[in-house]
């Protein structure tokens, strides 16, 4: 069973086949029929003019300065195109934004899928009258 994401020879990182530069050079129409079937779905319905700006953003954006200037966004539901890797953004995640770097093993998922927005659950210790049975413990 091959995987789809993999490195090519020399290392070099392939989607599907197609190098980063390869990727970049395509025109939309070629690019979609590479991405999952969601993702197909999405771009050939075309994105909302939200999406259009932030795409925009990125692609006239240089990565150096987005490393210390992220752009910030609150669409987690954009697809990761090949001209965001090197960018980086930061995403919402309901209570804060939060950085994501973007690479090319990132390409066919969506931003919000790398800040998850919900965090794990750490249980403190009970206090007195946490429960029936703390009742009777001595205060000393």
């Amino acid at each position: 069973m091959s995987s789809e994401y993999r490195t090519g020879r020399e290392g070099e990182f392939t989607y599907r086949g197609y190098t980063l530069d390869e990727l970049q050079a395509m025109d939309d129409e070629e690019l979609i029929e590479l991405l999952p079937a969601r993702m197909r779905r999405t771009m050939k319905r075309g994105l909302s003019p939200d999406h259009q700006d932030l795409r925009a953003e990125a692609a006239e954006a240089d990565p150096q300065e987005t490393a210390n200037d992220p752009i910030r966004t609150h669409l987690r539901d954009m697809p990761v195109l090949p001209e965001f890797v090197g960018v980086t953004f930061e995403v919402y995640t309901g209570q804060s934004f939060e950085r994501v770097d973007v690479d090319p093993e990132m390409i066919g998922h969506y931003l919000g899928e790398f800040q998850l927005t919900r965090t794990t659950v750490e249980h403190g210790q009970a206090g007195i009258g946490a429960t029936r049975s703390s009742k009777f413990v001595p205060l000393k």
